[in-house]
């Protein structure tokens, strides 16, 4: 069982977009005995809550249920317990950096090294703009998912 974790902010937009992108396409891909997901934010601002009402709108029109996912900070026991965390962005990848211990350093990547059609490093934070900016980060994480399910599957 692999056990991935997907690590925005706040963890109301941009990390439950790819974890709904992911369980959606392990789910279709009959991969749930082999691949887990959660995803959680490097800060405490939102715990307990659901996605942003605009991430959640987006997805439900590609599909994408996230109604049962609740923010919750990123907390050391993630470190051992997961296989790879994934950041959203550099910002993010900075702070799991700093608090990770050196043993689980290799676990932390960038999500949007996995994926094919998008040159792009970071997922767009889309909390202060427009509904296009939800829409992005859909694209980047349907983007992204299938290309580390690809990986994950490729390295079996």
């Amino acid at each position: 069982m692999k056990r991935i974790l997907f690590v925005c902010t706040g963890n109301i937009c941009r990390s439950p977009t790819a974890e709904g992108v992911a369980r959606h396409a392990i789910r279709a891909a009959g991969l749930e005995s082999l691949i887990e997901v959660d995803s959680a934010g490097t800060h405490g601002y939102h715990v307990g809550e659901a996605p942003d009402p605009r991430t959640s709108q987006a997805a439900e029109k590609r599909g994408y249920d996230l109604s049962m996912l609740r923010a919750r900070k990123l907390v050391a026991a993630d470190f051992e317990s997961f296989d790879l965390l994934l950041a959203m962005d550099l910002g993010h990848l900075e702070i799991m950096e700093r608090n990770c211990p050196d043993a689980h350093r290799p676990k932390l990547q960038l999500f949007m090294r996995y994926a094919r059609r998008f040159n792009a490093e970071e997922v767009p934070d889309p909390y202060y703009g427009g509904e296009r900016g939800f829409d992005l980060v859909l694209d980047y994480c349907e983007d992204a998912v299938d290309g580390l399910l690809d990986t994950l599957m490729s390295s079996r």
